[in-house]
């Protein structure tokens, strides 16, 4: 996951910016935006791989086997928090119609489409950030995790009120079942 994040992910994004005409909504220097790219790329290879080679006093074929395993614990730990929070049976995934719009505004589509998990797990709280309120991390993108607890009570609630679906399992083994039997039934269809 992160490993594609590296390596291939920007030049994708470029590219796709590119040829839907959307790079002028960021910079009206495209061409100094691929430099910067591949500058960024040059200086984290360095720093990842060229650096530890000449520095550590160790072989030097076990830093490529290192930063593969640092990026292959990073994406196995991002998919065990995205996907029981956006990949499970409960929340809809919505297609866009013919005029690349949804059916409902922005709040009303997060809530449809994302989960919580473990709310009352203060120890996964920490070590995620708060990540497993993804409802409220999606609501509420730019107010700091330590308030997605109380803020969820609020959410729910509200939910509730105007009958709009409150996604929530009680334990990450509960998410993480939703999540194992939905990929089961979408691997049989």
């Amino acid at each position: 996951m992160t490993f594609s994040w590296v390596l291939t992910k920007d030049f994708q994004q470029y590219y796709r910016y590119k040829k839907m005409d959307l790079l002028k909504t960021v910079t009206d220097k495209p061409k100094a935006l691929f430099v910067e790219l591949i500058i960024t790329k040059v200086i984290y290879a360095t720093l990842y791989i060229v650096l530890p080679i000449i520095i550590l006093d160790i072989a030097w074929w076990w830093i490529p086997i290192f930063v593969f395993m640092l990026h292959f614990v990073s994406g196995l730990i991002l998919s065990m928090i995205f996907q029981p929070a956006h990949v499970v049976g409960d929340v809809e995934f919505v297609r866009v119609d013919e005029s690349m719009t949804i059916e409902n505004g922005f709040a009303i589509h997060q809530m449809n489409t994302t989960a919580n998990f473990a709310p009352r797990s203060n120890i996964l709280y920490w070590l995620i950030g708060g990540l497993n309120f993804q409802v409220e991390h999606h609501l509420f993108p730019n107010i700091c995790h330590v308030h997605y607890k109380k803020i969820s009570k609020i959410v729910r609630e509200t939910a509730e009120e105007f009958g709009i679906p409150y996604h929530s399992h009680d334990t990450f083994a509960q998410a993480l079942k939703h999540h194992t039997r939905l990929l089961k039934s979408l691997g049989r269809a």
